[in-house]
């Protein structure tokens, strides 16, 4: 067991560099779908990192409901770290499932009040309300196609073209599943605060491959940055932090920047002279680090703890 229980805790570092570079250097889709596979793995490996000092932790607990055997002098000496380590690790991992299951609830709980709410609309692909308030987001109501829910007050400000780009783009949040991938990493970032840079960037990366698929529909990227741009100006985003609004908080400028330079190229794994290519082999060897020392560490602990279990 010894440090490698604690590598996985720390081996997210690895993964900044590739955050920001991703933004810049990789297809939006790419972009979305590595970071939050890097950001899952990394956060799945830290929580197991946890589990394990818990369990050792423990053990050396006062009337604990463990076999004796796990806190007798040979295992402690052979699993370090349990008398600082471990018992800090049980509020930590209280911590983490606690805010886990908090954000769980709430990412329910207001989908189910906005499927509420469109209860006496029509069962269409585009929900309007009437309402002043100009916004727009997607909404995964459990159905095969979701809806899109939009303000009369959003569409008061778009021209017909800019009309066209808003479905376009909220359609593409929902046919590419992106409240999954959002999910994913903000369970990731309350796992280990230090994947907090790849949930902003992921949050950053499913808003740009909206725009592209948007634009790629509508057939001019100059009409997309301009409804961004003017959606943006008038709009608060989503009503809710869990729903992908079209004028998504964030570097709404560098969005449309993006728009109106040349579209992005769906590119294959970039090579290790280049920069950005340096940064993901630096992720993905930090990523795969973190999962084989979560296994090495849990199958040691499991084979130490097997045989200090009376039978």
């Amino acid at each position: 067991m010894g440090v490698f229980v604690f590598l996985p805790l720390i081996l997210p570092f690895t993964a900044w560099p590739v955050a920001r570079l991703a933004e810049q250097h990789l297809h939006p889709r790419a972009a979305t779908r590595l970071l939050t596979v890097v950001a899952g793995v990394l956060a799945v490996c830290s929580t197991l990192s946890l589990a394990l000092l818990m369990v050792v932790g423990t053990a050396q607990l006062p009337g604990n409901p463990l076999p004796d055997g796990w806190s007798d002098p040979e295992v402690r000496a052979a699993v370090p770290y349990d008398e600082v380590a471990g018992k800090a690790a049980i509020p930590a991992l209280l911590a983490v499932v606690a805010g886990s299951l908090r954000a769980l609830w709430r990412h329910c709980r207001i989908r189910r009040r906005a499927v509420r709410a469109l209860a006496g609309l029509r069962p269409t692909s585009v929900a309007v309300l009437s309402d002043p308030t100009p916004y727009a987001y997607a909404l995964p109501d459990g159905s095969a196609d979701g809806r899109v829910v939009v303000t009369t007050g959003m569409l008061a400000c778009l021209a017909p073209p800019e009309r066209r780009a808003l479905f376009a783009h909220e359609r593409a949040h929902l046919t590419g599943r992106h409240h999954r991938y959002l999910l994913t990493v903000r369970l990731a970032a309350l796992a280990n605060p230090f994947l907090r840079p790849l949930s902003s960037a992921v949050g950053y990366a499913s808003e740009r491959w909206a725009d592209e698929d948007a634009a790629s529909v509508v057939g001019s990227r100059k009409v997309v940055a301009r409804a961004i741009g003017t959606a943006a100006l008038v709009s608060r985003g989503a009503p809710v932090a869990t729903l992908a609004g079209f004028a998504a908080p964030g570097p709404v400028p560098r969005r449309v920047a993006a728009l109106l330079g040349p579209a992005p190229v769906a590119r294959s794994w970039p090579p290790l002279s280049t920069t950005m290519g340096l940064a993901m082999w630096c992720a993905a060897a930090g990523t795969a680090a973190s999962a084989l020392s979560s296994a090495n560490s849990a199958v040691t602990l499991f084979l130490i703890l097997k045989a200090a279990t009376p039978l």
